[in-house]
């Protein structure tokens, strides 16, 4: 009985065997004096597969900015696909799951700092009220903070 593979799935030893020839080819390079190559298509695509995948955890599903958590993830990998030492571990999958889980994490407390910031800066403007209704009260039009503003030192 043959199993259905998800979208997401990643074959380890395919994974492994790929790792293993681009640090070969990383090899060859430097012993030929060329410019490290670029990882393969194959491998990025593990890279996404991972990350999309992880995405839809329940502790990260939730994010506005679930792209650019995804984005930092195949970074990451990228950045750091030569530290994986294939003699250590025979299981990239797992290495790089970690890679990109921390790198959500990290995204996670850039953006908690920001909309702090964001926060702060419109606490000290005085500027709360983003909505304006009408003098009847019925009707509520969105500003945004400057046009508050350029409406608060207009009058």
């Amino acid at each position: 009985m043959t199993r259905k593979r998800s979208e997401h799935y990643v074959n380890n030893k395919e994974f492994l065997a790929a790792i293993i020839a681009y640090k070969d080819s990383i090899q060859l390079a430097e012993i030929r004096g060329e410019d490290k190559p670029r990882i393969t298509n194959y491998l990025g695509e593990c890279f996404l597969k991972i990350a999309t995948h992880l995405s839809y955890k329940p502790n990260f599903v939730n994010y506005m900015f679930k792209e650019d958590m995804i984005c930092d993830g195949i970074e990451n990998c990228v950045q750091y696909i030569n530290n994986f030492n294939p003699e250590k571990s025979k299981n990239p999958f797992a290495y790089f799951t970690q890679i990109i889980h921390y790198a959500f994490l990290r995204r996670i407390q850039k953006e908690k700092k920001q909309l702090e910031i964001r926060q702060k800066i419109i606490e000290k403007s005085g500027f709360d009220e983003v909505f304006v209704a009408d003098e009847d009260g019925k009707s509520a039009e969105y500003n945004s903070i400057k046009d508050a503003i350029q409406y608060r030192f207009n009058r």
